[in-house]
This record gives C-alpha cells, structure tokens and sequence, in this order.
C-alpha cells in the first residue's frame, strides 16, 4: 500500500469518494448542507450522492471510478505537499463544477485506518445556503473565548456554531474548518459516534447529560452537554463543555512527575501504536510503565476468556486459576522475579486478595499485615513473591473492559518506605483501565482475525472438483496487515460438453464484511454458470447483485463504504477442450497471463470491464484458441503490487516465473510467490494456474440430422455404433435412450438444423442436442391419458445430470451419464418407484 506521501498527487489517496449531502433544516437559521467524501489509496471515486450531483453538477455515471485529481481546476502538486506525511488537513482547494466554473471549496480531509478494512481519506465540507446570524454580544464572547474549559456550541441541527480556542487547541482544528458540520465529521470514530448521539438527545429532551467519551486526549472527563434554551424554553442550541485532561481526578498534582511520563503518550498505557494485536504485550506495557515510577513489582494475570460481571464461578478444586500475561520487578531484585513467569498458568484460593477483587470487579488496598493478606502469603503459591521480596504494600487492581473482567493487576512496594496511597490506586485504576481497554480491542481484534479467516477458509474451494479439461494449482495468501483476511477468491466449475470455469475475484476491503461479500458473490457466480450464461451476461448479472446488494446494505446508512461489494473485481473464463477455445470478460480485473507452448509468455487482450457495482456499463467476451499444454495464470492484484510498488518488476519477475519449465504445476505457483514476494502481502493473493488439455476427434462424434421423424431411428443405431468402437456397449441402451428422447424434442419442439453430438471423457459420456429455436424445454409430470410429456423426465431419471445451453443463436440440450458406479437402470428403476 502507498504511502501517504504518495496520495496527493492523486488529489487524496485514490480510491472511493463519496460525496453525501445530509441537509438539516433549522427554521431558526440557514440551513446547511455537509459534504462528505472518502477517497481510498488509489485515489479513484467509488460512490457519488445526489448532494455532490448538486454541489458539483456532476452525475454519478460520469466520475465513479474515475481519478479524483480530475475533479481539481489546479495542479494536484499543491495537494500532495501539503498531504505527505499527515494525518489530518484543513485547507481551500479549488474544484472545477461541470459547467467550467473554478470552485473554492475548504475541506476537512482526515486520513483513517481502520481495523478491518483498507486505509482512506474523509474529507467533508460543509456548504451554507444563506449568511449566518451569530447575535454575539461582547461579553458573552469574551466568556466563551476566555473560559478555562474546552467549549462547543452546536445547533439544533447538530451542527457546530461556536469552538473557543481551547477546544480549537485540544482538536488541533480552527473552529473555521469546523464550523457547520456535525460532530462525526469533525472527530471520526466511536467517541464523536458517542457524544453525537448525546448530543440529538439533549436536544430532544432539553435537558443536560454527560458522557465520559472524550474527543480528544487532551480533554478531561466527563463531558457535559447542555442545552441552551431561549425566553420561552426552546431549545436552540447545545453547549458541549469538557475540562482540561490535568483536572481528570486521575492525574493529581501530587504525582505529575509519574503521570507525566507514563501518560504522556497518545492513547496511553498499552496503546503505543505499533500495530501488534498481540494481548500479551499489553499487558507487558502496562508492566514497564508502572515498574518502577509506582511499583517496585507488578504482575499481570489475565483470564483465558473475559468473565461477565456477576459470573463468579471457580475453577477445577475451587482455585482461580489465571495465565500470568506480564512480570517485572526491580532490576537490582536477583533476577527472575519468584512465582509464575509469563506464560506460565497461576492458581489462587478462594478468599485470596486477587480472587476476591475479581468476583467484586473493585480495586483494593492492602497493608502485608492485614490478616487476610498474611494467611495468602503464608498458604498461596500464587504469593511466593510477597514472601521473597518482604513486600510492605499490595495493590489488587481489575482489568475491566465493556462489562467484562478480564483479570488482575498486582502492585508491590518492597523497596520505598512509603506505602501506596488512595492517589496512587486511583493512578493504578487509571493505568490499569486503559491495559484493559487495550487487551479487550487486542482480543477482540485477533477473535475477529481468527473468524475472518476461518470463515474465508470455509467459503474457498477445499478441494478442486473432478474434470479432465484442465491440469490445475491454487494458491491463497492472506493480508499480513492489522485489516485482516480479505474478499480474494477462486472457483473451478465444471460446466457441460466437458468445459470448464474458471473463476477469480477480488472483493474491496477486509474482514467478515469482505468475506461474506465474496461468499455471495461466489455462490452467484456457481449459479449463474450453472445456466451456461456467457462471460459477458453473467458479469451483467453479477453487476445487478451487487448493485442490489449496495442498495439493501446502503439504505440504513448512505455514508456506507463498499456497501455490498462496490468496485468488486472479477475474471470469468471457460475453456472447452473439444475445440481449444477459451472465451473470457472481466470487470476491472487483472488480464490473465498465457503461456504457449513454445515458452512465450503475454497477457490476454481481454476488454477491462469497470468493476462491479458501477452499473449501466457493458461488459465484453474476449475469445482465443489455445494450444494443448497452454500455461493459463489467473491472479488477483494483490501479487503485483507485493513487489515494492514497482509494477514492471513486478511483470518482468511473472513473466519469467511463468515462463520457465517446471515439473508441476504447484512448482509454478510456488515459484512465482517466491519471486514476486520480498515481504508477506500488503493484501490478499489469490493465484490460479491451469495447463490445457484437449479432447481429440477419437473421442468425440457428431452428426447432422434432417427434421424428420424418421431420423431418431438411425440417430440411435449411430449412437450405438459409436459406443461399440469405443468399447462402452454396456451404456448402449441408456444412450440410446437418452439420444431418442432428446432428438425427438429438437424435431417436434425446435427448428432446424439439428445436430448430435457425443463425447466420451474418461468415465463419463456426454449425450447432446442441437436445433437453432431458443425456446427451453421444461421438464413436467404428465398426467394418465397424456400421449406425451414424458421424455425429459425419463432423460432426467437416466441421465446424473442435464440441462440447457443457449448459444447465440439457438440452444443445445446435454444428458450427462457416468460409466462407472451403479447403473443407469437401477437409478431409473428407483427414480419411478419400480
């Protein structure tokens, strides 16, 4: 993935923008729209609202999928510069309307990361419609400007009004890149998610409420939200009100030196942003910044699952049984601190201190000489420590995240004199709530890795189904970042005539979202080439899904990112042993590459489709013969732009890996990872490599027939004298079965020319029939008296499988039989009760 530094000379980074208009009308001031867009790492406009139609006159059908540096009137240059490297930016950018006007718009663009899913941009921007009606008097705004306290004054409308310059410093935002848009916009994520909604309910209810969500580190708890109501009681605004982050009650003047430094980072303890989902390190966090500047020991114990509040039931023999996650003492303390090291398992009686803390979810403090802590320390292995290091002083702090109980903390003094102090337990509670929040998201985020996974194992194909038209080997690699498992996949499915799909598709995003997508679309995908639909209608078929798909995800939120699989990519091919054609589409995949047999290596020309879910856009059939033993390399886009972003390195290193022999197809596969993978992947990878084969006029026969009747008579003694020369005389009379009936239908229901055709592939015999009406037969129970109405029913009973292929012009109506197995015969038998 680019960096950041690289997304400006693409206007943002270049992926979807999504510009949503949400209008709120207040009838006691101008109304004002948001603008709202998300561009993603390539720098290309995926979604377009009628609030960006109307912003910028553009309609969605002419920019979605385009650069967004198409929308500026300028150079993009500026742009990159002042982009490179941040993660948030304010500032005027000039956009070119549809109709030629140069507008100046100013922009809020805040670049995320999220946990599941690919890195973008948000940018908003928020349009008035008519000028503003402040009604300021002077020492209102000297007290809204001068105060102590971070201030907010949102309208009715949960728009911003007013920020006083402590809350401009605490956002790192002047209140005029603020001004006029809602809360979610100015602060992403759950914390402006929270206080918005506190916000409409202090409006709705006219009466203030608190919230100890905080926008920003810098601000303190709780957050207080106040409505501001005119002479006759109506509500007209909200004031948000935080104090500073030095006033929160767990951060005492008595011990700035200790918080300074161990809350001075962003996010604080066991949050340090390395990218590690890893609860162990944490814990070991929450360990290094506590020993020595509060404790001369700490241990971190943690449950193997959280347990709810209220769940208190012991472990095997009653003992609290726990896995010590972190330990560090004193480095002048003799090594190896006693007890448990991490990793290993701890036990603790009932009664204990530590237990006791964990069946009440409260912090205690404790002097060694309380009765109840000198029995643990007598009795308990788990306490080998306090006896070892003659601690005066104990600390018994839970980690508490989301209602769950998580484990312990354990604090010890042995070295200082001075015993831990209610300020000290309250720095400890503060410490160790924020471990916890850290183990919880760590926990959760690997649950949610190990889920991703598991359910995007269970969607990819286990194993590859029988067919004897292609020689193939897969691959799938997963994403090695923090976003998880992706929507890459694959699919081999065998069609009629001996043909065979080939399926690989690449999802947007990552995570369960992602994985289900893909789960969907791949069920759509066996589905539709189950009814022998051609490339290029069954990717028109897969854009109506996915288009529907955005629609039902989207309706509940119109800010919704990828709903449904938008720019979803996918390659669709069948190739047909019997004449060594194969026929292809793709929408906005990756051309496949083909190997021929003399060594030359080069990309299919095959017309790049939009991607999935732009919809109105037609797709194209790509046809080529290939050679027996053609080398045929599908692949996602992750395997390009593994190599360093470097795209003809990255062609040049496919091209030879394909390009020299191998003994096997898995060698293939195997030895184009090795060459295009210098790290595990930024994303996912999914690699699909098929060698030809081709079914030889020795085992296919055909026959054109005259529209008569009398013709099924002869077309049954020509089947049957083919499967003689081809030693199958035991299936002579299920074929000639299966032949009478399908013939007799092409002559009474169809038009001519009628053909026959018969392939036998290993241990299988294909039976089918062609005329040129389109009309498709169905197959229906006849009633008693009924002459007719029989046939299909009878060809469905005989045959495993059978079903209808519409060409061009015309339609072919197959029978498939196996020669091995049980017979025919016997199955019919069973099929009608006899």
């Amino acid at each position: 993935m680019p960096d950041s530094g690289c997304i400006g000379a693409k206007i943002f980074p270049a992926a979807a923008a999504a510009l949503v208009l949400r209008a709120a009308r207040d009838d006691a001031g101008p109304v004002t729209y948001t603008a709202t867009a998300t561009i993603d790492e390539r720098g290309v406009l995926t979604g377009w609202s009628e609030g960006a139609r109307q912003l910028l006159g553009h309609e969605a059908s002419a920019v979605v999928g385009r650069p967004a540096a198409e929308l500026l009137a300028g150079s993009p240059e500026g742009v990159a510069r002042a982009l490179a490297g941040r993660r948030r930016w304010h500032g005027s950018v000039v956009l070119r309307h549809r109709d030629g006007r140069r507008m100046e718009l100013r922009l809020l663009a805040h670049r995320r990361t999220p946990e599941q899913g690919a890195a973008d941009w948000l940018v908003v921007t928020a349009v008035p419609e008519g000028p503003p009606d402040d009604g300021r008097e002077p020492v209102a705004e000297w007290a809204f400007t001068q105060s102590p306290y971070s201030l907010a004054v949102f309208g009715t409308d949960l728009r911003l009004l007013r920020a006083n310059r402590r809350m401009e410093r605490a956002l790192s935002l002047p209140e005029a890149a603020m001004r006029g848009l809602a809360l979610p916009d100015i602060a992403p994520g759950a914390a402006g998610e929270e206080i918005g909604r506190q916000l409409r309910l202090a409006v709705a209810s006219g009466e203030p409420t608190e919230t100890a969500a905080r926008l920003s580190p810098e601000l303190g708890r709780p957050t207080v939200l106040t409505p501001l109501k005119d002479g006759s009681g109506r509500v007209r605004a909200v004031c948000l009100t935080a104090p500073r982050r030095a006033q929160d009650s767990a951060v005492r003047p008595w011990n700035q030196d200790t918080a300074a430094r161990v809350l001075s980072r962003p996010g604080g303890t066991g949050t340090r942003g390395d990218g590690t989902d890893d609860p162990g390190r944490a814990a070991q966090e929450l360990a290094e910044d506590t020993v020595p500047g509060l404790a001369d020991y700490v241990a971190v114990d943690l449950l193997d699952s959280p347990r709810p509040a209220g769940h208190t039931d012991p472990g095997p023999g009653g003992m609290l049984v726990l896995r010590r996650a972190a330990v560090r003492a004193l480095p002048g303390d003799g090594g190896r601190a006693p007890g448990a090291a991490a990793g290993e398992m701890t036990a603790y009686e009932p009664g204990s201190p530590p237990a006791e803390c964990l069946a009440t979810g409260s912090p205690v403090l404790y002097d060694t000489t309380d009765p109840a802590v000198a029995a643990w320390a007598e009795s308990d292995p788990g306490a080998a420590w306090l006896r070892a290091y003659g601690t005066r002083s104990l600390m018994v702090v839970p980690l508490l995240a989301e209602g769950n109980r998580l484990g312990v903390a354990l604090f010890g003094r042995h070295r200082r004199q001075e015993p831990f102090g209610p300020q000290e337990l309250r720095l400890a509670e503060d410490l160790t709530a924020r471990a916890a929040g850290a183990l919880h998201k760590a926990r959760g985020s690997s649950w949610s890795r190990t889920t991703t996974m598991a359910l995007q194992r269970s969607l990819l194909p286990h194993t590859l189904p029988d067919q004897a038209a292609l020689e193939i080997a897969t691959r799938y690699l997963p994403a090695a970042t923090r976003a998880g498992v992706g929507g890459d996949w694959f699919d081999v499915i065998p069609l009629s005539a001996a043909r065979v799909a080939l399926v690989v598709g690449d999802v947007v995003g990552h995570g369960i979202r992602a994985s289900a997508t893909m789960g969907r679309l791949r069920t759509a995908v066996r589905t539709l080439a189950d009814v022998d639909l051609p490339a290029d209608e069954l990717l028109t078929h897969l854009d109506d899904l996915v288009l529907r798909l955005a629609a039902d995800e989207g309706s509940g939120d119109p800010a919704a990112e990828t709903a449904g699989g938008i720019g979803t990519t996918c390659l669709y091919a069948v190739y047909d042993p019997v004449s060594r054609r194969c026929s292809m589409a793709r929408a906005g995949h990756p051309p496949p590459a083909v190997v021929t047999p003399d060594g030359s290596v080069r990309f299919l020309d095959v017309p790049a489709g939009p991607p999935l879910g732009l919809g109105g856009l037609p797709f194209e059939v790509f046809e080529t013969e290939l050679p027996e033993g053609s080398l045929l390399a599908l692949y996602t886009d992750g395997l390009l732009e593994a190599r360093d972003h470097d795209i003809d390195v990255a062609l040049d290193k496919l091209f030879a890996a394909l390009g020299r022999p191998a003994t096997s197809l898995d060698s293939v596969c195997d030895r184009v990872l090795a060459e295009l993978l210098s790290h595990r992947p930024d994303d996912d990878i999914a690699l699909l490599v098929a060698r030809t084969r081709a079914l030889h006029e020795d085992r296919v026969a055909s026959w054109e027939l005259e529209s008569d009747p009398a013709i099924v008579s002869r077309a049954r003694r020509a089947a049957a004298e083919q499967l003689t020369s081809w030693g199958l005389d035991d299936a002579a009379f299920v074929t000639e079965m299966v032949v009478s009936e399908l013939v007799t239908n092409a002559i009474r229901y169809g038009r001519p020319p009628v053909r026959l055709r018969l392939i036998h592939q290993d241990d299988t015999l294909v039976s089918e029939v062609y005329d040129s009406s389109g009309t498709t037969p169905h197959m229906r129970r006849a009633r008693i008296f009924d002459e007719g109405g029989r046939g299909l029913l009878l060809v469905a009973q005989l045959a495993d499988r059978w079903g209808t292929r519409h060409d061009r012009v015309g339609k072919t109506v197959w029978a498939e039989q196996s020669l091995s197995g049980p017979g025919a015969l016997g199955a019919l038998g069973l099929g009608l009760g006899l």
